[in-house]
């Protein structure tokens, strides 16, 4: 009986890389305390390459005397490995629960760790099917050929075992969590997580902290609005999806609150004024957002996608 404990005790600790044979990555996945339960990790900046190693966005978790609670899973199942690998170094809590914030791949290429772990991965319904369209098989491949070997042929993209309504509330180890429906925004199933005792809130990347956030097809007057909402809850501290964390939740609001108006106003002006979008963007004033990170990657797109959104706009009036 001793023998078989013994045996059950070391199983529970293999690593999921020395389980499921992970790549290692050397990108250094580092925890910091936020508040007396919660926990995030800071991704890079720029976009997802072989030298960041697909990290570059934020994770979060939180240890109660029940379980832990884990916000996304980062870009890569090797990434997510590591990740629960420093969540052993703090606890030997049961990881019972995975909030996604939204199905965009550096959020939750991760998830098939947790869920090998028999954590539950809760989501807004809204993201349901979203692993099965052409352009998640086209970013699937995307990742395989850019991120090798730390994404391959058994990376899978999972999707929630839970399909949320919208706003729910639950309750572990006696910390209160309040998951709140913030999209669609950035994406479709945008959600975000409130620690009450902590106040910490994990905001996913409806607000990118010191880098161009990546707008893409997102409906930015409603991402406006979700911003407003998300101030409603008024946190102490604020853990971006991209960026360090905020210890002025309010002030740092402004970066992407302040680039979505640019753009909505820009890119509206010359809708208005019947400019065509290649001399809208060339006359366009960027240089108090071209010295960030991803500006080079994400601006272009996010100004065209917010061009066609304010001719749609406009002929919705």
């Amino acid at each position: 009986m001793k023998a078989l404990l013994a045996l059950c005790f070391a199983l529970l600790f293999i690593s999921p890389s020395q389980a499921a044979d992970y790549a290692a990555v050397s990108v250094k996945v580092t925890p910091v305390k936020v508040g007396t339960h919660s926990y995030y990790v800071q991704g890079l900046s720029g976009a997802a390459s072989s030298e960041n190693q697909g990290y570059m966005s934020n994770a979060g978790f939180v240890v109660t005397p029940a379980g832990v609670v884990v916000f996304d899973t980062l870009g890569t199942p090797s990434l997510a490995a590591e990740l629960v690998r420093q969540i052993r170094k703090i606890t030997h809590q049961p990881i019972k629960r995975v909030i996604i914030s939204h199905y965009h791949a550096d959020h939750y290429y991760g998830t098939q760790v947790f869920k090998a772990l028999g954590a539950e991965i809760w989501a807004h319904k809204n993201g349901r099917g979203a692993i099965n369209t052409d352009a998640a098989a086209a970013r699937l491949a995307q990742r395989k050929e850019t991120l090798f070997p730390w994404v391959d042929e058994h990376t899978k993209l999972m999707p929630a075992d839970i399909w949320l309504d919208g706003d729910t509330d639950f309750e572990m180890g006696g910390v209160h969590f309040a998951l709140r429906f913030v999209g669609p925004a950035h994406s479709d199933e945008d959600m975000a997580m409130l620690v009450k005792e902590d106040g910490v809130l994990y905001a996913g990347d409806l607000v990118f902290k010191g880098r161009v956030p990546f707008v893409g097809d997102a409906d930015s007057k409603a991402w406006l609005a979700a911003l407003d909402k998300l101030i409603a809850l008024q946190p102490r501290v604020m853990v971006p999806g991209h960026g360090g964390v905020s210890n002025k939740p309010l002030a740092d609001l402004t970066l992407t609150r302040d680039y979505l108006n640019y753009l909505r106003a820009s890119m509206g002006k010359a809708v208005n004024d019947l400019v065509p979008f290649e001399e809208a963007y060339a006359s366009t004033d960027w240089s108090k957002y071209a010295k960030l990170p991803a500006f080079k990657q994400a601006n272009r797109p996010n100004a065209y996608n917010t061009y066609l959104l304010m001719e749609k706009e406009s002929l919705d009036k």
